[in-house]
């Protein structure tokens, strides 16, 4: 071989074991990278939002549901992130990637299995963006709290639309989970007759610290039984060997305080609640209580789609929900960029959330109706004075 071909063999290698390097390096950093991508460039501070919902206007709702009689209950239900990043923190509400993600995606899987048990309200809001939840940087931390205060001027919409005595549901998915957490300790649970007509709050695949039951959530307990109304049922979810996706739920992400701060929830004991057993257990629930996850990307409301039964089972350990792989492809999680930080495209108890909703919205039906029967209560006492004596004339001397 001359010493040309040689010299030509050599380079060719070395371009090509580069090249292969390269895309190893950017295959390891993929996560990294796309978060550079996401990066806005602009510090919080500085930054000009989006534009402002008006709730008042048809517009600013995904749906705004309708009701047949006034015992109908209502769902308000907050979407999870599906607004990636790149040149906001906070999305604007006509981002069409990320509306068609929360129509074609989570509302099928989401809050389509709530419909059954009331009318659903499902708002537009300012979200904060997928790159503000993987990192805790203090610019993401401020684009949470801003977009909290879009949902809960939704939710104030909301309450005064549906009426001072229909039954509520509150259903928050991720981020939405977020948000729907702090409605609680905030709107909720403050008001004792919003209290009473709340079925039951979901707030799923976003941490519940327990601590926050000893404060602003005391008077809205977690649902200890099945048949409990008037509380909170919550889980997150992982298979025990996804190492990465635990360390997440429990050391990186973060929730409310007290405060209404953010901070971690490392070191926070967690609610879990067994979605196969509705109530917050350590028990095991093997796969032959589950009733059914379902792919339902693309359907419609209209449209319920074959639950897939028996796929997991399930048991809570130190606050996070572990479940067994599912035997259905449709029911696992894709590969794809920041998968970890993201809601599935399916819902894996889907029917066991609908007949859990079901449930929980007739049992507080049915008490709203008898406490309604009810006497109304005494008012409190007025204090009397004691009133003079004035005798009558003897009119016999006239």
């Amino acid at each position: 071989m001359s010493s040309i071909r040689i010299a030509r063999w050599i380079v060719v290698t070395v371009i090509t074991a580069a090249i292969l390097l390269l895309m190893l390096a950017m295959w390891l950093l993929r996560e990294q990278i796309f978060q550079t991508f996401q990066d806005p460039g602009e510090p919080y501070q500085t930054y000009t939002p989006p534009e402002a919902p008006e709730y008042a206007d048809a517009s600013a709702w995904y749906l705004q549901g309708q009701f047949d009689d006034d015992t109908t209950p209502a769902v308000f239900f907050v979407h999870p992130t599906t607004y990636s990043g790149g040149a906001e923190w906070n999305a604007k509400l006509d981002k069409d990637t990320a509306n068609d993600r929360v129509e074609e995606v989570i509302i099928p899987n989401y809050a389509a299995p709530f419909a059954v048990s009331g009318s659903l309200f499902v708002p537009r809001y300012r979200q904060a963006s997928l790159y503000s939840f993987m990192n805790n940087r203090e610019d993401s931390v401020l684009a949470r709290h801003f977009a909290y205060h879009d949902v809960e001027a939704a939710f104030r919409q909301f309450l005064q639309d549906v009426g001072d005595d229909r039954p509520i549901i509150l259903v928050g998915v991720g981020q939405g989970g977020l948000h729907a957490l702090r409605l609680g300790m905030d709107v909720v649970a403050p008001d004792e007759a919003l209290t009473a007509r709340l079925a039951v709050a979901y707030i799923l695949e976003a941490p519940v610290p327990l601590d926050l039951f000893e404060g602003p959530l005391a008077d809205l307990p977690a649902c200890d039984t099945p048949e409990d109304v008037r509380c909170i049922y919550a889980f997150s979810y992982a298979e025990e060997d996804e190492t990465r996706r635990l360390r997440i739920l429990t050391e990186r992400s973060m929730s409310w305080t007290e405060q209404r701060d953010l901070d971690f929830v490392e070191e926070r004991r967690l609610l879990c609640t067994n979605p196969l057993l509705a109530a917050p257990s350590n028990q095991y629930a093997s796969a032959r209580m589950h009733r059914g996850g379902a792919s339902a990307t693309g359907f419609s409301l209209d449209a319920t789609p074959a639950p897939l039964p028996m796929q997991t089972g399930a048991q809570c350990t130190d606050g996070i929900l572990l479940i067994e792989r599912p035997p259905s492809p449709l029911l696992r999680r894709p590969s794809r960029i920041a998968e970890d930080f993201l809601i599935a495209p399916f819902n894996l108890f889907y029917e066991d959330l609908r007949l859990d909703a079901a449930r929980r919205s007739l049992i507080v039906s049915t008490i709203l109706q008898e406490e309604r029967r009810w006497a109304p209560p005494f008012e409190d006492p007025e204090s009397v004075e004691d009133a003079p004596v004035i005798p009558i004339p003897d009119r016999r001397r006239f």
